[in-house]
C-alpha cells in the first residue's frame, strides 16, 4: 500500500528543464504540476475530515439535549441507530478519510516534491554559463536549490491543506453556533476581525524578516563551503583566525535576522493569547445570558463552548501554520532570484549536433569585450588548417584563454563567427562542440569520485581495457595501483577527495591527461598541460601528448615557451588582436615580441639592470 502512493508521483520528470517563472505563484505553479492530482486529492480529503469533525461537534449538543430530556428505559430505543452510526463515523469512517489524506500526503507528496523541485532546477541550473558560477558561491547555489525545494512544498501543502481545513472548520463553526443563537456569532466574528488584524499585522513582517534570513543563511553557508573548499590555502598562509572572523561576520548577520524574528514572535504570540482570552470570555458570557433567557439550550452551551476551546487551540496552531506559509513565501522569494535566471548560452532553436570530418578551425572576424570597453579580442581572424598543431603565445592577458573559451562556447562572440569544418559553432549543440574537443587545463579539477569514474569521465562506456590502455598512455599506471582511501577503497576504486585534493598536482595531470587519451576527440586543446609535472614526468609524458597528439587539430597554450616551440605555428597575441605568426625559427629571427619573450625565458627572468638595482 505503502508503495503504491510512493510511486504515485515520479520523483524525476523527464521533460527538458525551463526557465521557472519569477511570480511567487507561478514559481510554485511550474514545480507543483506534476502532483497536482494527488494535491487535489489531498485537498478533498482534508476537508471531508474538517466536515466530520464539525459534524461530531453538532452531534454532542443534540446528545447533551437528548440525554437533559429523554427517558432512560426508551433511550436507546429511541437513539440507538443514531447513536450506532456516528460511532461507525468515528470508529472507521473518521480513521479511513486520515489514513487516505495522509497516505496522498505523505507518501505521495512530501517526499516526493521537494525532489521534484531538486531535480528540475538541479538540471536548470546545470545548463547555466560557466560566468553564473563564477559569481556565485558554489555552496550558496547549492543551499538555495534545498531550502527552496523544501519551502516550494510548504508553501503549496499548508495553502491546500491548511487552509482547507480552516475555511471548512470556521464556516461550519459559523453555521452550528449560529444555529443556537446568532447572538453568539457575534463575538466569533469580532475575534475573527481581531485575529485577521493581528495577522496582516505580523505575517507581512514576518515574510520579510524570512526573506533576508534566508539569504543570510545562504551566505553564511557560502562562506563556510568556501573556507572548507579552500583549506589548503587556508592552513598555507596560516588564516585560521582570519577565516573563523570571515564566517563569524556572516553569523552575525544570520543572527541579527534571528533575533528581529524572535521579537515578532514573541509580541505575536501575546497578542493572540490576548485575543483567545476575550473570546472565551465573550461567547461564555453570551451564551450563559441566552440560557439564562432560556432561548439558548444546554446542548448549543456546549457545542459553543467545546468550538471555541478547539478554535483557542488551533488558532495559534493556524498562526504558526499562516506564519510558517509566509516565511517559506520569503524563501521561495530568495531562491527565485537565483535559481530563476535567465541561462546565458543557449543552443539556437533547431540546432544540430556538430559533425567534425577534418578539423579545420577558423576564426572570422571574432570580436569579444566580456560586456566591458577593454579589448580581450578584437577583430581577430585564424584559420587552423585540419591536423595543424599551433601554440598560442602572449603575455598574461593578451587573450589566449578567452579565445580557447571562445571556441568552447563558454562564452558566445560579441561580433564575427567561428567555424570548424564550415560549421559556425554558434548553431550547434553545446553538447555536441564539446564532445569534439578535448582539453587539458593548467588547473586539473577531478571529481570527488573513484579514479575509474574520473578517467572514465571522457567515455562513459569505455571498457576496462581501455581505460587501462589510457592509464598507460599517460603514465599513470606507475601510481594509480598504489592509491586508497580512508574507506579502504583502492587502485582505480579509490576516491580521489574534492577536486582531487588527496594527489599530487603531477598525478592530477596525468589522471586528466589519461582521461582526454580516453575520449579521444579530433580537437585538442592543451593549456599548460604540463606545468604541474616536474622535468622528469613532464619528459615521459610529453611523448605520450605527442601521441595523443597524432591525427589530431591542435591548440597549446604554454608560458613555457620551450614546450611548444616545436609546433606547426605559432601565434603571438597582444591586446586581443594576432601580433606575429610564423614557426619557432621565423619568429626569432623576426626580433618581435616572441623574440623577446624567448630571450627572457633562456636567459631568465631578471635582466641585468634589475640584477645591478637588487645589489644595490
Amino acid at each position: 500500500m505503502f508503495a503504491f502512493f510512493e510511486r504515485l508521483v515520479d520523483p524525476y520528470p523527464a521533460e527538458e528543464p525551463a526557465m521557472p517563472p519569477k511570480g511567487v505563484l507561478a514559481f510554485c505553479l511550474h514545480y507543483s504540476r506534476p502532483l497536482l492530482p494527488a494535491l487535489i486529492a489531498m485537498s478533498l480529503l482534508t476537508a471531508l475530515i474538517s466536515i466530520i469533525e464539525i459534524t461530531f461537534f453538532a452531534f454532542i449538543g443534540d446528545l447533551v439535549d437528548w440525554l437533559g430530556s429523554a427517558d432512560r428505559a426508551t433511550f436507546f430505543g429511541v437513539h440507538g441507530w443514531t447513536l450506532a452510526a456516528m460511532a461507525a463515523v468515528v470508529l472507521v469512517g473518521f480513521p479511513l478519510a486520515t489514513l487516505a489524506q495522509s497516505l496522498f500526503m505523505h507518501q505521495a507528496i512530501y517526499g516526493n516534491f521537494p525532489m521534484i523541485v531538486r531535480w528540475k532546477a538541479h538540471r536548470y541550473i546545470l545548463g547555466q554559463s560557466l560566468d553564473f558560477f563564477h559569481n556565485e558561491f558554489a555552496g550558496r547555489v547549492s543551499q538555495k536549490v534545498m531550502q527552496t525545494a523544501l519551502s516550494v512544498r510548504e508553501t503549496v501543502t499548508k495553502v491546500l491543506d491548511v487552509f482547507v481545513y480552516v475555511a471548512v472548520y470556521f464556516i461550519g463553526t459559523l453555521v452550528l453556533v449560529g444555529q443556537a443563537d446568532l447572538w453568539l456569532v457575534v463575538p466569533l466574528i469580532a475575534w475573527l476581525a481581531v485575529y485577521f488584524a493581528i495577522l496582516f499585522h505580523f505575517v507581512p513582517k514576518l515574510q520579510h524578516i524570512s526573506g533576508i534570513q534566508a539569504d543570510a543563511r545562504a551566505q553564511m553557508t557560502g562562506r563556510v563551503v568556501d573556507s572548507y573548499t579552500n583549506i589548503q590555502t587556508i592552513k598555507l598562509f596560516a588564516h585560521t583566525m582570519r577565516e573563523q572572523s570571515y564566517a563569524r561576520d556572516a553569523m552575525d548577520e544570520f543572527m541579527v535576522t534571528v533575533h528581529r524574528q524572535m521579537r515578532l514572535v514573541t509580541k505575536l504570540t501575546v497578542a493572540l493569547h490576548i485575543a483567545n482570552s476575550a473570546l472565551l470570555v465573550s461567547i461564555a458570557g453570551v451564551a450563559i445570558y441566552g440560557w439564562q433567557q432560556n432561548v439558548v439550550s444546554l446542548g448549543a452551551i456546549a457545542v459553543a463552548i467545546a468550538l471555541v476551546m478547539r478554535i483557542r487551540a488551533m488558532s495559534q496552531w493556524i498562526l504558526w501554520e499562516i506564519a510558517g506559509l509566509f516565511e517559506n513565501i520569503g524563501t521561495v522569494e530568495d531562491g527565485i532570484n537565483t535559481i530563476a535566471q535567465p541561462v546565458a548560452i543557449t543552443d539556437r532553436p533547431g540546432a544540430k549536433a556538430l559533425t567534425v570530418h577534418e578539423g579545420e578551425i577558423r576564426f572570422d572576424h571574432a570580436r569579444f569585450h566580456y560586456g566591458r570597453q577593454t579589448k580581450v579580442i578584437e577583430d581577430l581572424s585564424l584559420t587552423i588548417r585540419p591536423g595543424e598543431k599551433v601554440g598560442l603565445v602572449g603575455r598574461s592577458g593578451a587573450g589566449k584563454s578567452t579565445l580557447v573559451n571562445l571556441l568552447l562556447r563558454f562564452y558566445d562572440l560579441e561580433g564575427g563567427r567561428i567555424l570548424i569544418d564550415g560549421q559556425d559553432i554558434a548553431g550547434v549543440t553545446q553538447e555536441s562542440l564539446r564532445r569534439q574537443i578535448g582539453m587539458v587545463t593548467q588547473d586539473t579539477s577531478l571529481l570527488h569520485r573513484s579514479v575509474r569514474d574520473n578517467i572514465a569521465y571522457g567515455h562513459p562506456t569505455a571498457s576496462e581495457v581501455d581505460i587501462l590502455a589510457a592509464i598507460r598512455g599517460a603514465e599513470a599506471d606507475s601510481f594509480i595501483p598504489d592509491l586508497s582511501d580512508i574507506k579502504g577503497r583502492a587502485g582505480l576504486d579509490a576516491h580521489v577527495g574534492e577536486r582531487g585534493v588527496k594527489l599530487s598536482g603531477g598525478q592530477r595531470q596525468r589522471i586528466a591527461i589519461a582521461r582526454v587519451l580516453l575520449k579521444d576527440a579530433p580537437i585538442l586543446i592543451l593549456d599548460e598541460a604540463t606545468s604541474a609535472l616536474d622535468s622528469e614526468v613532464e619528459a615521459a609524458i610529453q611523448e605520450s601528448l605527442y601521441r595523443l597528439m597524432e591525427g589530431k587539430t591542435v591548440i597549446a597554450i604554454a608560458h613555457r615557451l620551450s614546450t611548444i616551440a616545436a609546433m606547426d605555428r605559432l601565434v603571438v597575441l597582444e591586446q586581443g588582436r594576432i601580433a606575429e605568426i610564423g614557426t619557432h625559427d621565423e619568429l626569432l629571427r623576426r626580433g618581435g615580441i616572441y623574440a623577446q619573450l624567448w630571450d627572457r625565458q633562456s636567459g631568465g627572468f631578471l635582466d641585468q639592470q634589475l640584477m645591478q638595482a637588487v645589489d644595490a
